[in-house]
């Protein structure tokens, strides 16, 4: 399995050889949606909360009497039956939304991923990804010369003058290996990995 080495200006200066174990395995459909969707539920915080009939603020007096309205029983409004009742099964901010990935179909999914970005021309090696200051216009003038629009780059190391010239451009992000992810890897048009971080990606997900 071979990749395109891009030089500074996007253009392919030569190929590098890869592992079929990380970059050519097949697409499998159901565990990259299943690693996604985990990915997405186990990032999900508990914001949300609703009252039960215990919190809302109600009287305890009966309403009304039992007998002789027509009307159907009822000992107190705070009913989950009566409007500005407590409800039932209440969202509550403790909620836990996480799904379990073993590590074996984690490192799977990533690499399935990784090889249909190959597949698809979406993945492409440089040599490094650096600047000389911590300026913004001038990471975006590299892209622009490289024709890149959106784009994930998993580097080696991030420097400050590399992370703080890409916090503020709008589809472009910068990772570590370690902290490449299944969302940005799809997300993301273009996924740009510096040699030095191609061997860290190889040992994770081989």
């Amino acid at each position: 399995m071979q990749l395109e080495l891009l030089n500074d200006q996007g253009q392919v200066a030569s190929k590098l050889d890869v592992p079929e174990t990380v970059f050519g395995r097949a697409y499998n459909e159901d565990l990259v949606h299943q690693v996604v969707v985990a990915f997405q539920a186990n990032a999900r915080q508990g914001t949300r909360a609703q009252k039960d009939r215990e919190q809302v603020r109600h009287s305890t007096k009966k309403p009304f009497k039992q007998k002789g309205t027509g009307r159907a029983r009822a000992g107190m409004t705070s009913s989950p039956l009566w409007r500005g009742g407590g409800r039932i099964f209440p969202n509550m901010p403790d909620e836990n939304f996480a799904q379990k990935i073993n590590k074996k179909m984690y490192r799977a999914g990533m690499a399935s991923i990784l090889s249909q970005l190959a597949r698809e021309g979406r993945l492409a090696v440089v040599d490094s990804l650096t600047v000389d200051s911590p300026k913004t216009k001038a990471l975006a003038a590299k892209f622009k010369a490289m024709n890149l629009e959106s784009v994930l780059v998993i580097a080696d190391e991030v420097d400050e003058n590399l992370y703080l010239a890409s916090r503020n451009l709008v589809n472009v992000l910068v990772v570590e290996p370690r902290y490449a992810d299944p969302v940005s890897l799809v997300h993301y048009r273009k996924v740009l990995v510096t040699k030095a971080a191609m061997g860290k990606l190889q040992e994770m997900f081989a």
